[in-house]
């Protein structure tokens, strides 16, 4: 599905009011949720998570915290549900980008598994201790800070500076996946991404609860792409997507929204090369996105690849540091 509109709309909208009752019914579900203590990984855990339902920047900020823990000397190990894949109750196993595809770990995983090792598997307990017999000395899991199925040492918050926390419900009535307040007691630290006073109202929230705010950037990474893109993409916000293709000079011609974890089919490529085409322009999409394609889709298509810019590194470098000996 693709959010609604009026999850975002401050203050919020007659439809977002009218379901209030509901969002407030799952909202306390999930703090009760929040308040229970999960089980001790014998490795130090990370947790990345979001208070929204999706697009907060949560795989780069996972991508940015592995990439710190092996400059570090550390091996991590990414643990996800993989969700989107099919035969979700398969035991934890280690995601091999050369035989898996998305069907299989999910796209999120094969992203995570060309930075660093990943375990793709519902049973959190069992993946970390599948990541233990292969040699881990760190878990970072992108996603699993409402779920509570492990303990974090070190629990991240990445919030979108555009977004925030939408218009402040919970579901059906708007995006957050817990009651502020809730989300705000159960993380250590934030992750502020791009600029945006919806942003911004959530980070001044966090230092009033005494929690560091560290602010970065989500830029482009080299590479060769087209002066003129017919954009597409599949994720919980395209937007974001389609304001930094356009941010690296690149001129969108079109641009194609579908539902996040869209699984692409053989016709609707088709139809995005022959519109292509008529424009004159390259298909362009997110490296998400791409994890969807078969392997001969995926060879027609340039990806927009990114990465998360910290501000101020060496913060977060000691709030992992002191993670990896909590435990």
């Amino acid at each position: 599905m693709r959010a609604p509109d009026f999850w975002r709309r401050a203050p919020a909208s007659p439809l977002a009011r009218a379901l209030a009752p509901l969002g407030a019914l799952y909202g306390a579900i999930a703090s009760a949720r929040l308040r229970r203590k999960g089980g001790r990984a014998d490795l130090p855990t990370i947790v990345i998570g979001g208070p929204t339902l999706g697009g907060d920047g949560k795989t780069p900020a996972a991508l940015a915290v592995a990439a710190l823990l092996t400059e570090m000397g550390e091996r991590p190990f990414f643990l996800t549900r993989g969700y989107g894949r099919h035969n979700a109750r398969r035991a934890p196993f280690r995601v091999d980008p050369s035989i898996h595809d998305a069907r299989e770990t999910g796209d999120e995983a094969l992203l995570l598994a060309r930075c660093a090792a990943t375990i793709v598997g519902v049973d959190r307990a069992a993946g970390a201790q599948l990541a233990r017999d292969l040699g881990a000395t760190a878990l970072v899991l992108d996603d699993g800070l409402q779920s509570r199925r492990l303990e974090p040492d070190l629990a991240l918050m990445v919030v979108d500076g555009a977004y925030g926390a939408g218009n402040g419900l919970c579901p059906p009535a708007g995006p957050l996946r817990a009651p502020l307040p809730r989300q705000l007691a159960a993380v250590d630290a934030f992750v502020l991404i791009g600029e945006g006073a919806a942003g911004d109202a959530v980070a001044e929230h966090a230092k009033a609860a005494g929690k560091p705010v560290l602010r970065a950037s989500v830029a482009p990474l080299p590479a060769r792409l087209p002066q003129r893109a017919l954009a597409f993409a599949g994720i919980a916000r395209p937007e974001k997507f389609f304001a930094t293709l356009e941010a690296s000079g690149i001129e969108i011609i079109g641009r194609k929204s579908f539902a996040d974890h869209h699984a692409y089919t053989a016709r609707e490529m088709a139809a995005l090369e022959r519109e292509a085409a008529r424009l004159g322009a390259t298909l362009v999409t997110t490296a998400k996105d791409a994890a969807r394609l078969s392997p001969d889709m995926a060879a027609r298509v340039d990806v927009l690849p990114i990465g998360l810019l910290l501000e101020k590194e060496e913060t977060l470098c000691e709030l992992l540091r002191r993670a990896l000996t909590r435990n």
